[in-house]
């Protein structure tokens, strides 16, 4: 089993966070931005009509007989009222002298002193609520008298406070949607973003181990090294796959070819030897060859299994005709053990499959009948395409070791009755990765009356 690759956390998740804290800083930059925008906007509303009160009370300041009169404009102080009824002060000073109003309303510092016409103001705090203060001051001039009047007018901030307050809502309200905008946009940009390489471990998956084609559809400039690493690995493991196959077909040459030489000279030799224990001992070498031959075969035909079982050739066929031209092939060894091959079939049986690997599989599990069934005995073959297109070959012989029959379809194992028999234990391995390959399975069980019953369907 392939150990799984060690994880280091989700790139896309890690490209959502990146995205999402930064439209989250971006949120709270905007609402603070816009928060302290509309403060001074406010503020200077404020100071506006502040300034335009205290104007109108130095404008209706005049000097008379060396006395200061003011006459309130109406419109001095009802400019000022808000809809949180704020408080309004002021102070009216001659010559650093209070004429009128609150004596305790702060004042400018003597270096902050407004010059005559200019405004000044300031924030402070008076009876324990915060106020805003316009000051402003002007220079009266009479026959022999030259007098300076200074006017402060302040007034609460709870409208102010409340207006603050309202656009901060509206504008935490905008901020919420556009960073909620912005998380739907970064699961959709990081999706967008990730999808290519999504795409590439797909079309990766989905190819069997004969297909090593480098990889050409476009990719983002970001995935060219890995996609370029990718193409290299396959062109080395092509290579070596291409060596591998190589080096079993010409080991199949180079190993079936001197065992049936051996096997020839064995078998005239045997015909010239006259003392028993010579015959017995060429026997016993014959045998051993083909064991090793048979052996050496089906060695071979796993390993031609193996390869193309992730990438079958899929064809339409017959599988009527495939498995009769098996029977005929196979008749005349039936032959030389008076074993009769009995075919059944009802109507073709059409289906999709590898016909080289089918055949293979088909001929193994034929081939295990014939070494196990005794002389004079009948082995059926039946053809069927419901429920599904399969075959079922009977014996008569000693059949499957009921307390092995699960393990029989491993590599290299054999049943405990079958000493004395040629085989590598290859043979229902072969069939049952075939099956797999084409969607089916192998079905081994034991009939009531004696022998075995093996079930290989697609």
């Amino acid at each position: 089993m392939i150990d799984p690759p060690q994880i280091s956390g989700s790139l896309r998740n890690r490209l959502a966070v990146t995205l999402i804290g930064g439209a989250s800083l971006l949120a709270l930059l905007l609402f603070l931005v816009v928060r302290n925008y509309a403060a001074q906007i406010a503020q200077q509303g404020q100071d506006s009509i502040l300034g335009a009160s205290v104007s109108s009370i130095l404008d209706a300041a005049v000097l008379r007989d060396d006395q200061v009169e003011i006459d309130f404009p109406y419109a001095s102080f009802s400019m000022l009222t808000t809809p949180a009824h704020d408080r309004v002060f002021y102070a009216i000073y001659r010559d650093d002298q209070l004429l009128s109003g609150y004596a305790d309303l702060p004042r400018p510092n003597s270096a902050d002193s407004p010059d005559s016409g200019e405004r000044h103001y300031q924030t402070a705090a008076f009876i324990g609520k915060p106020i805003r203060i316009s000051t402003a001051s002007r220079t009266l001039l009479g026959a022999d008298v030259k007098t300076h009047i200074t006017v402060s007018v302040a007034q609460t901030q709870d409208a102010l406070s409340d207006r603050l307050n309202a656009i901060s809502r509206n504008v935490a309200s905008f901020g919420m949607g556009f960073f909620v905008l912005v998380v739907l946009l970064s699961f959709w940009v990081t999706s967008i973003t990730i999808a290519p390489l999504n795409r590439l471990a797909t079309s990766v998956a989905r190819r069997g181990p004969q297909d090593l084609s480098p990889v050409s559809k476009p990719v983002p400039t970001e995935m060219l090294p890995l996609v370029g690493a990718l193409n290299r690995l396959m062109a080395r493991l092509n290579q070596s796959l291409t060596q591998s196959e190589d080096f079993i077909a010409e080991a199949a040459h180079r190993v079936r070819t001197p065992l049936a030489t051996v096997r020839s000279y064995a078998e005239t030799t045997l015909q010239r030897v006259d003392k028993e224990q010579n015959r017995q001992a060429l026997r016993s070498m014959i045998r051993a060859i083909d064991e090793s031959s048979r052996a050496a075969g089906q060695l071979l035909d796993h390993a031609m299994i193996t390869f193309r079982a992730d990438q079958l050739e899929y064809q339409q066929l017959d599988l009527v005709d495939l498995v009769q031209d098996l029977v005929l092939r196979l008749a005349p060894v039936a032959e030389m053990k008076d074993i009769d091959l009995q075919f059944h079939v009802d109507q073709p049986v059409h289906c999709q499959g590898d016909p080289i690997l089918l055949q293979n599989a088909i001929r193994n599990l034929i081939d295990n009948a014939l070494k196990y069934s005794p002389s004079e005995s009948t082995i059926d073959i039946r053809v069927t395409a419901h429920p599904r297109p399969q075959v079922e070959i009977r014996d008569q012989g000693p059949g499957f070791p009921p307390d092995e029959i699960s393990d029989l379809a491993l590599r290299f194992s054999r049943g405990n009755n079958a000493a004395g028999t040629i085989g590598s234990g290859l043979g229902l391995t072969i069939a049952q990765d075939v099956a797999i390959a084409h969607g089916g399975k192998l079905t081994l069980s034991n009939l009531t009356g004696g022998g075995a019953c093996v079930l290989f369907s697609l």
